[in-house]
């Protein structure tokens, strides 16, 4: 007889990456696991599939139109449609769910995570925009309400495997010196920086290692990614900027590393699959299988890495100010970065307009406190709106050539 406790669980976000991921390591252990929700924007067709095979309660999707379709694929499974934000919220916060994995990309995500939290979940976070809009706001509802908070994202969730348990938190205090957080550099590392400009947005979306959807992709791509994640961590682990080092490991094998003050280096590696670290969440503490190949050691002929090169990155600097502006300035970044990505990918906006976008919608936005919601969505729109405005002036591909000029702010 098992000697665990089968959790109910709630999948936002089901049809992308981390979603599909999630259900894989779920299939593999149906003892331990029940679907109790999936949620998708506007993929009907992917989610009624999803729903006949895993037979949730409820699915949800974007908006009425979207609904009616869904239902009538699902008519006679038994699974209850429901739609938009409040459905969302709905089957986070539902009493009979024990896990919610909030992986919604973007700003999206953030009102059914926080509904999560607030009834005390066990929250797995792949929507690192969440944290990075709310800051302090979130992480005062995980501690208010009891809510249990694993990270997804693969740095944190290697960062988090190196640290005590008891320690996440404080881990200064477990004599931890530094956070070494890495990234791949993404498909143009090596790209001459004259021809960044005409990048397309199907070789922003190739990533050389991980399988991702396309807006991460192209964060990735520009390393606003890390920009964010550095944002994140400096919350997870409740540190500042001063104590996390970006380094560039292009082979992502080592997913992150702990300094301790005694000089010891303690590093997650593993291969680059994010079943490894949906699996180390949805069973923490313990340990299940993930349907992860296993890394072969002597297969790997060396490990590499380098400072990031802030004239390449300039998303990283900008991160980097927005957080140091602090009140809802990381919160502009992310709507600003959000409405660049999405004009890259539909062809109205360079690649490197994405940073220069971003850098002119903050140089035109004063920080407000962020200790309210509101104020916090309300930055959110003026951003929106400000980054529109500027999209009818905005560099196109012929037009643009470099990246802005940045401020030599270090990083690392």
């Amino acid at each position: 007889m098992a000697d665990f406790q089968q959790q109910t669980v709630t999948i936002l976000g089901a049809t992308g990456s981390i979603g599909t991921s999630t259900l894989d390591v779920i299939r593999r252990h149906p003892d331990r696991f029940r679907v109790h929700a999936l949620t998708a924007h506007r993929q009907v067709e992917a989610l009624a599939q999803l729903c006949r095979q895993f037979s949730p309660v409820y699915a949800v999707i974007a908006d009425e139109r979207s609904a009616s379709e869904l239902e009538q694929l699902l008519r006679g499974t038994g699974t209850k449609v429901l739609v938009g934000e409040e459905g969302l919220c709905q089957v986070a916060e539902d009493s009979f769910v024990d896990t919610v994995m909030a992986a919604i990309v973007g700003a999206a995500g953030l009102a059914p995570t926080l509904a999560a939290i607030r009834e005390g979940k066990r929250v797995l976070l792949a929507n690192k925009e969440a944290l990075v809009m709310s800051g302090q706001l979130f992480m005062d509802a995980v501690s208010a309400h009891g809510a249990t908070l694993l990270p997804i994202d693969s740095e944190h969730n290697a960062i988090f495997q190196c640290l005590p348990p008891e320690r996440v938190r404080t881990p200064e205090q477990a004599g931890v010196a530094r956070i070494l957080l890495t990234a791949s550099g993404g498909p143009f590392r090596e790209t001459p920086l004259e021809n960044l400009h005409k990048v397309t947005p199907e070789q922003a979306c190739a990533h050389p290692n991980w399988s991702m959807g396309r807006k991460i992709s192209v964060d990735s791509a520009t390393m606003m990614n890390k920009g964010l994640e550095l944002i994140e961590a400096c919350w997870l682990f409740n540190t500042e900027p001063e104590r996390i080092q970006v380094h560039v490991h292009p082979e992502s094998i080592i997913h992150s590393m702990v300094e301790y003050c005694d000089g010891s280096v303690l590093a997650q590696l593993g291969s680059p699959d994010m079943r490894t670290p949906i699996a180390h969440a949805l069973s923490w503490p313990e340990r299940i299988d993930a349907g992860v190949e296993p890394l072969d050691l002597f297969e790997l002929a060396s490990f590499n890495f380098q400072r990031p090169d802030p004239e390449r990155f300039p998303c990283l600097r900008l991160a980097a100010e927005a957080f140091a502006a602090g009140g809802t300035f990381p919160a502009v970044l992310n709507a600003a970065n959000e409405i660049a990505v999405q004009a890259f990918l539909e062809g109205r906006l360079a690649f490197t307009g994405i940073p220069w976008l971003i850098e002119q919608v903050l140089s035109d936005m004063n920080p407000v406190p962020a200790d309210s919601m509101e104020a916090i969505l309300e930055q959110d729109g003026e951003a929106r709106s400000r980054a529109g405005e500027l999209l009818k002036v905005a560099p196109t591909t012929a037009a643009m050539s470099s990246f802005p000029e940045n401020s030599g702010v270090k990083l690392s």
